[in-house]
């Protein structure tokens, strides 16, 4: 367990064991990730600000506190990365972005301080596109898919995504606001978990649309994410989103029969996908069937409507947000997001309550789709991550032509459901596939329990990225 070659492919339940025996130093651990780091990053551009210094200073006091006896628990000294746009204190956080270059917070986002409270280490903050959109700054680096440099990272926690594949860290942190915790995760070959709107805090997390924008983990396993999600979850009253209720043990399911659950399927909605992504779903619910799941028919009729309005929703929002930097200050954004802010500005109170609208029927919708099914399945992503010619980084998509592109991911913005994302397989041209299962509200555990099963009956969450090098 002490072999430095074979950390980085270690999962954290792994490592925090052998922590905890003393076996494992957390200062080794976080010295050989930042060398991973240090070493790969040049190329691959997940991370824009490494903290190794802080890092290794954090990692010597967490040695101190194991050998004193008081192990915090499973994620004390282990390496983690924070999507930069979760402010932290005396630490630049730019949102990626021009206008916020050379912004240093003050005080920490509360998922930080909940991190740090939990022991974890964090060595830096990861790259992603302007303000959480979908397009970068043309000033600005790009991350690179490990899988395939020449293939979109995901948007918008791209450097989430690939510092998790690529095994710079142990986990991330990642922000979902119409998929951008489930495409990275897609592109990249990775588990990531949006949990309920208002299961983790919000507070002085940089938003894009407050009332769609969810908080979650990333990371190599579903058992991986789950403990990342038990530490960073939980009532805050900062935010007043925040859900004041217990907070379970999600990883508490891993291991159970799936035996009694009923696992929806709607045809018509999973129909517009690429045949390989409809082959592998497929596959999943065989294999979920065999475990004990009963795979039944759903109906989600309706549910594109969440998709087509969401531009309007969060254009109106990130207008409102940004409303003392835009327009003094257009030019210093770059054309992807400064297109949002534009649409956003040009909206009429009719359109905006029309969005509104559609986000109290899609929830209403998913409500009633899940009284009789423990959860959804569908795809994470319609297709394998497109390459960078068809996606390029600073690609406008005109208002009207967004709602397809998000037809999997926005609508659980609406609802606000919980969801979880896991490899189901690569396509033939050896780019990974993503499930995803959507559950009703504050059931992440059941997620949890489901895709653990699928995961320990399949082989796809154990391949390595190639640009991970280890």
């Amino acid at each position: 367990m002490t072999n430095e070659n074979d950390l980085a492919s270690r999962p954290i339940h792994q490592l925090a064991t052998a922590i905890k025996a003393g076996e494992l130093s957390p200062v080794t651990l976080t010295e050989h990730m930042l060398e991973r780091t240090g070493r790969l990053n040049p190329e691959l551009a997940a991370f824009n600000t490494v903290t190794g210094e802080q890092a290794l200073a954090r990692a010597e006091v967490a040695q101190a506190e194991i050998e004193q006896g008081n192990y915090r628990g499973p994620l004390h000294g282990i390496p983690l990365g924070l999507k930069d746009l979760l402010f932290t204190k005396g630490i630049r956080t730019t949102v990626s972005s021009k206008i916020h270059q050379d912004w240093i917070p003050d005080c920490n986002a509360t998922v930080v301080d909940k991190l740090e409270t939990a022991g974890a280490i964090s060595i830096g903050k990861l790259n992603m596109t302007e303000f959480a959109l979908s397009g970068y700054h043309p000033e600005l680096k790009v991350p690179v898919n490990p899988w395939d440099s020449g293939h979109w990272p995901g948007v918008s926690s791209s450097g989430s995504g690939v510092a998790t594949a690529a095994r710079l860290c142990c986990a991330t942190i990642g922000t979902d606001t119409g998929g951008s915790i489930r495409l990275p995760s897609a592109a990249n070959g990775v588990v990531g978990i949006k949990p309920t709107y208002g299961r983790v805090s919000r507070h002085n997390v940089f938003p894009l649309s407050e009332s769609l924008d969810h908080v979650g983990p990333m990371a190599n396993s579903v058992e991986d994410a789950a403990l990342v999600l038990n530490a960073i979850a939980g009532f805050d009253i900062e935010d007043p989103t925040s859900l004041d209720i217990a907070v379970p043990d999600f990883t508490a399911g891993i291991g159970r029969d799936l035996s009694g659950l009923r696992i929806g399927v709607d045809p018509r909605y999973n129909a517009q996908v690429d045949p390989e992504v409809a082959a592998a779903l497929a596959q999943v619910a065989e294999v979920l069937g065999g475990l004990g799941a009963e795979i039944v028919d759903a109906d989600v009729t309706g549910i594109e409507e969440g998709a087509e309005r969401w531009f309007a929703l969060a254009g109106a929002e990130a207008a409102l947000h940004h409303a003392d930097l835009y327009p003094a200050r257009a030019e210093d954004y770059g054309p992807v997001f400064r297109s949002l802010l534009e649409h956003g500005h040009s909206l009429n109170g009719l359109e905006v309550s029309r969005a509104y609208t559609a986000r109290a029927r899609v929830r209403q919708l998913m409500r009633r789709a899940l009284t009789d099914i423990d959860m959804l399945l569908c795809p994470s992503a319609a297709g394998p991550a497109p390459s960078l010619e068809d996606f390029p980084p600073q690609m406008e998509v005109p208002p009207e032509a967004v709602g397809p592109i998000v037809m999997y991911q926005a609508p659980f913005n609406f609802s606000g459901s919980p969801t979880i994302s896991a490899p189901m397989g690569f396509s033939s041209s050896g780019l990974p596939l993503s499930l995803q299962l959507v559950g009703r509200h504050c059931e992440e555990a059941l997620l949890v329990q489901v895709a653990a099963a699928y995961e320990q009956a399949s082989e796809w969450h154990k391949q390595i990225a190639p640009g991970a090098q280890l």
